[in-house]
């Protein structure tokens, strides 16, 4: 265990925007931002006027790519926008998103959320009889099969293509004359549609990308269902109506912002309610309540009032450096946790501490957070975790390790406790968690992480390390 990553990896956001009166590249670009938290090491966007198509794309921060301006073209009216955390292929301008590709019948420009579980299967295929691929990502396999679909309308193209793949995947993509917002059959990851008073449509991985730019939120895209947005209006094709149902819980345990409601559950009213739980099912007491910020305070201050012990601010964060786990590579993910975050002595000293946070991945940055707290004086440190002990990998886009490097593979939860040093661990229940998400069904979403539960047969799940899969060289 002699990796310092915090936390599991979000691949991406998604965002789209169609608008005749409002500018649909700005309002993009604040999408991004509001969605920024999905990925920090690229960003692009793609837009058109109807008969040209343009795509800016860079590495870093969305105000970083677009520092000196954000994209424009006269009489643009449609926009698709990425932010990306890499799950497959390198940290590299040439995997940046959106991809535009022109083909036969026109352009694409494509942002892709998710992973792809057969893309290695489709893509040696497609290579074998003549397709050149630009890029090591997976989503590239989607305007390749699309380009080379026999289909009239690009509606059926897209969906003869979709019914070849297997995974996750939302999609935002547009042609010169329709913005399309696509959701895989499991619904893994989230995606919801907006408009605003001047009558824009807005599709946005998160409802925070909604509020940015004054949409009012319409509905979530159904697993299964492609929209098409264009001069008529919005239309809706499901292509995949008889899957069961496998949201990502983590979205509301981590990936997510609290302000967000995604498929009708508020996020911050999930995480309060695990924080409830976990004090109803640790019974830990203590003096203070602390939370490691920022993704675990909504649960803490949700443990705070179940138990009735104060929450204080114990930990201070580094708002400045980003989320740890977003750093593209492992020697700059180690020099961003030594940043982040610091012990308030005056808090913590003397008191028997609960500390609360979402999840613990290999448990080394969990240690030197405990240790810390010991150094700051605090006379004893119990930690809750909103989540169930994490014991298998993701294969729908998170960038999880293998799982040998999962603490909760190899270590029982005491074992676990030992190797942080806590005084007292308490991992969140999988019966306990599915209880903190009322608004939707429990039993419709992804535990596989917890109990190995994978909703996509094991065949279909890429052996070992497959994120530099479609790359000459092996990275570590």
């Amino acid at each position: 265990m002699n990796q310092a990553e915090p936390k599991w990896k979000e691949e991406c956001g998604v965002y789209g925007v169609y608008s005749h009166t409002e500018d649909v590249a700005h309002m993009t670009y604040l999408g991004l931002y509001a969605l920024q938290h999905r990925g920090q090491e690229s960003a692009g966007i793609a837009i058109t006027d109807g008969a040209w198509m343009d795509v800016s794309r860079g590495m870093g921060l969305v105000n970083e790519v677009f520092r000196h301006q954000v994209p424009h073209m006269d009489n643009q009216y449609i926009a698709v926008g990425h932010v990306r955390y890499s799950t497959t292929g390198s940290s590299l301008l040439a995997n940046t998103q959106p991809l535009l590709v022109n083909y036969a019948c026109g352009k694409i420009a494509l942002a892709h959320n998710g992973n792809l579980t057969n893309a290695a299967e489709i893509r040696h295929r497609l290579e074998q009889e003549g397709t050149i691929f630009q890029t090591s990502i997976d989503s590239e396999v989607f305007v390749n099969l699309i380009a080379r679909s026999r289909a009239e309308t690009i509606e059926k193209k897209i969906i003869e293509s979709l019914k070849q793949i297997k995974g996750a995947y939302c999609l935002t993509l547009m042609t010169e004359q329709k913005l399309i917002g696509v959701r895989d059959p499991q619904g893994f990851r989230p995606l919801c549609i907006g408009r605003t008073d001047e009558g824009s449509w807005v599709l946005s991985s998160e409802t925070c990308g909604l509020d940015v730019v004054g949409a009012e939120f319409v509905r979530d895209v159904e697993p299964g269902e492609m929209v098409v947005i264009d001069d008529e209006g919005l239309k809706s094709y499901p292509f995949a109506t008889d899957e069961k149902r496998a949201a990502c819980i983590f979205e509301y345990i981590y990936f997510a912002r609290p302000d967000s409601v995604i498929d009708g559950q508020s996020v911050h009213a999930a995480r309060f309610e695990m924080g409830r739980m976990l004090a109803r099912e640790s019974k830990y007491t203590g003096d203070i309540v602390i939370s490691v910020p920022d993704s675990g305070t909504t649960a803490a201050t949700g443990y705070a009032y179940e138990s009735g012990i104060p929450f204080v601010e114990g930990l201070i964060k580094n708002r400045y450096i980003g989320r740890t786990f977003i750093q593209p590579t492992q020697k700059k993910r180690d020099t961003a946790v030594k940043l982040k975050p610091n012990a308030i002595r005056l808090a913590v000293a003397g008191k028997d501490v609960i500390m609360v946070d979402d999840s613990i991945v290999r448990g080394t940055t969990s240690g030197k957070i405990v240790r810390m707290l010991r150094n700051a004086g605090a006379k004893s440190v119990k930690m809750c975790i909103s989540s169930p002990p994490i014991g298998y990998p993701c294969f729908y886009g998170i960038d999880t390790s293998v799982r040998k490097e999962l603490i909760a593979a190899t270590k029982t939860v005491e074992e676990i406790r030992q190797f942080i040093g806590a005084d007292a661990l308490h991992f969140l229940s999988i019966e306990g968690l599915k209880k903190c998400v009322p608004d939707v069904d429990a039993d419709s979403m992804c535990y596989a992480c917890f109990n190995k539960a994978y909703p996509i047969k094991d065949g279909e799940h890429p052996a070992g390390d497959s994120k530099y899969v479609f790359e000459q060289k092996k990275q570590h």
